[in-house]
């Protein structure tokens, strides 16, 4: 309001505009109480938000750091700057190319199919549909989490990867984790998953020796935290209740050089794992233990 000498009640309205206009100010204690017009003492004594770096100008969050929550702390995602390659077992294209896949290929201690087509539900739901969707899930979990993920493939090739070219991804990618992700074809009333670890090998081209620990502690880590998010049990035929089985036949394991693991998420020829493995909602359970698993290893 104007100061205007010619009134007589100039200094009262004087000091009644100077009370109106620090209320209405911010900066005279911070946004008002809708419920009694009191000032929030709270609002004024916030730390800004933190800004993108000078040297980056997008202000992106990816760029500061910050997960995009509305936390006015900023900070790393929590597998910012780690590698996961996710191994889908199969691929659906396989059943179509039987010769390019019963080719064989070294694995260190032998020769061995170059891949197969997986296994299968009595109803006809394939390992190889279950382990892509399963595999795109983590995938999104992962990355979620600020980790760079790598597919071996992606159902975009006829078939394959053979079982030495998905070893060569993780190794190429110098991962620090691999997992390939499966289900079994056991008997009727096998139910449960497992965690299958590289043995010492040191066989032709293949040396497990520097990642036969670490695979354990990943190995282990998946094997708890699958259980608390599916709600599922170790392997009733595998692993001596452990979860967890060791072997020194599997190519993809041999011929790794950085952490790997495979999980058997359960047993697609029993009808109650079956139906687990079927429904939606427990793919992304089996996701998300896959993805605390990895993220408990990472982290230490």
């Amino acid at each position: 309001m104007p100061y205007d000498h010619r009134k007589s009640l100039a200094p009262a309205l004087a000091l009644l505009g100077c009370a109106l206009g620090c209320l209405a100010l911010a900066g005279c204690g911070g946004a008002a109480d809708p419920a009694t017009g009191v000032p929030d003492a709270t609002s004024s004594s916030r730390a800004p938000r933190t800004s993108a770096a000078p040297s980056d100008p997008s202000g992106s969050a990816e760029a500061t750091g910050t997960t995009g929550s509305g936390d006015d702390a900023p900070g790393r995602l929590p597998l910012a700057g780690r590698t996961v390659v996710v191994d889908p077992g199969h691929n659906p294209g396989n059943f179509r190319h039987s010769r390019e896949i019963n080719q064989k290929v070294d694995i260190g201690t032998a020769r061995k199919e170059c891949d197969t087509t997986g296994t299968s539900t009595r109803a006809g739901y394939t390992e190889a549909a279950f382990t892509l969707d399963v595999s795109h899930r983590l995938r999104d979990l992962l990355e979620g989490l600020g980790a760079k993920v790598v597919l071996t493939h992606d159902a975009d090739r006829p078939f394959g990867p053979c079982i030495d070219e998905r070893a060569r991804t993780g190794n190429a990618a110098r991962a620090d984790a691999v997992v390939s992700v499966h289900a079994d074809g056991s008997a009727t009333g096998n139910r449960g998953f497992h965690v299958i670890l590289p043995a010492r090998v040191d066989s032709g081209g293949a040396d497990t020796a520097k990642i036969v620990g670490p695979s354990r502690a990943l190995g282990e880590d998946i094997a708890a935290q699958f259980a608390r998010a599916t709600h599922t049990s170790p392997s009733n035929y595998i692993g001596s209740g452990t979860g967890l089985d060791v072997r020194d036949d599997l190519g993809g394991l041999n011929l790794s050089t950085v952490p790997k693991v495979f999980v058997e998420c359960g047993n697609m020829r029993d009808p109650k794992d079956a139906a687990l493995l079927a429904d939606a909602a427990w793919r992304q359970k089996a996701a998300q233990g896959l993805a605390d698993g990895i993220r408990t290893y990472l982290e230490g």
